[in-house]
């Protein structure tokens, strides 16, 4: 990458956040579900969890350095449950949601629906960050620096909205129609966004594993241009300085599950032109992913960072296997564009596909596994 995306992100070598826990951590936070320790144990073993992994990541010469979202139990965090006018509902009822989205069609599948999640039940606002503490901690744990370069991943603005059949996201004697609900939202983000910026974030990753789903409804362009406009609306007051990436995957649950496959085909053209982020950090460790051809529609003010490691399983890639993907990636930026396979790859960069524990209970690999393969994207993107 050029001089001012070495300094700034994205990165040569990246990795998507979650990090697989420590079996103490897993342990104190079941017994505090349990009763049998306070929440500030459960604190004091977060702090020290986080303290390990920061460390861990600067010794293997990562930049954009994350808290593992230890303080999480699922990768969404606590954005939309710390908002005003959300509430959470536990075991609600499976017809309310969309049959076809990827995580809830396999728990369906199982018999079962999700055991929790968060409805709209009231006016959207944003009445303090649930994420500000834990950055601020994360920031104190390096050098300051590197404090710019540190990421905080964040909830995707649609995962609420997408996940529900259409009028169950929120009351109609709340919100006349989407516009409504989705300018509060974006109000919501902007403000979230300004106060982590205020206090030093630069570098903010949105996940979100839906995005690319070949969506399901009366109209996948429809659906999918309200989506982009409320990304982009979300953004739309962010200053200059503060990186934007969107994670797009296809599932990433307790023991490695996925939960669903396709390309980037039919939504590539506008996702990478329209879409108002920096980078996209792409799945692309096994065909389910599909080709690289829609990488020809990433536009040259644009950067991919692409996953071409698995988290999900311990066996190491062949590392001149995955250099030639990445030239082959390389190839299909640069005949997008009229350019060279080398100015291509300083717009590239190399993750494993997704994290090592969007669940708390974490991939079907151990830390050993996680280190090895945290070691192989920095020795690919040398």
């Amino acid at each position: 990458m050029p001089a001012n995306l070495q300094r700034y992100p994205p990165f040569r070598a990246e990795h998507l956040g979650s990090l697989l826990r420590p079996d103490e951590l897993l342990q104190t936070r079941e017994a505090v579900e349990k009763g049998a320790v306070s929440k500030q144990q459960l604190a004091v073993a977060e702090d020290n969890a986080i303290t390990d992994i920061v460390e861990l990541q600067l010794q293997l010469g990562f930049h954009a350095v994350s808290d593992g979202e230890y303080t999480r139990h699922m990768f969404w965090g606590s954005f939309f449950p710390g908002l005003e006018g959300f509430e959470t509902v536990y075991k609600p009822d499976a017809d309310l949601f969309r049959p076809y989205m990827p995580d809830i069609s396999a728990f369906l599948q199982e018999g079962h629906g999700p055991v929790d999640s968060v409805f709209c039940v009231a006016k959207i606002k944003h009445v303090g960050s649930t994420h500000v503490d834990q950055w601020n901690h994360l920031k104190s744990l390096v050098p300051t620096e590197q404090i710019g370069e540190c990421k905080l991943t964040l909830a995707a603005p649609e995962w609420y909205h997408m996940r529900y059949k259409e009028g169950n996201a929120y009351p109609k004697s709340v919100y006349a129609n989407d516009d409504e609900y989705f300018a509060d939202i974006a109000k919501a983000y902007q403000t979230e966004l300004q106060i982590l910026y205020d206090h030093g974030l630069r570098n903010v990753q949105i996940d979100d594993p839906n995005l690319a789903y070949p969506l399901n409804t009366k109209s996948v362009d429809e659906t999918l241009d309200a989506y982009i406009a409320l990304y982009n609306d979300c953004i739309s007051k962010r200053p200059a300085d503060l990186h934007v990436g969107v994670h797009l995957c296809r599932g990433n649950f307790v023991k490695s599950r996925h939960f669903s496959e396709g390309g980037y085909d039919r939504v590539a053209s506008k996702l990478f032109q329209n879409l108002n982020v920096d980078t996209y950090y792409l799945e692309y460790d096994t065909p389910r992913a599909g080709g690289f051809e829609p990488l020809k529609h990433l536009p040259k003010n644009k950067n991919a960072v692409l996953g071409v490691i698995t988290s999900k399983f311990p066996d190491l890639e062949d590392v001149k296997e995955m250099q030639d993907r990445v030239y082959a990636a390389a190839d299909m930026v640069a005949e997008g564009n009229g350019e060279t396979r080398e100015e291509a790859l300083k717009r590239l960069g190399v993750s494993p596909q997704c994290g090592f524990a969007s669940h708390s209970s974490g991939n079907a690999v151990e830390r050993q596994d996680m280190m090895k393969k945290l070691e192989l994207v920095r020795k690919l993107a040398d």
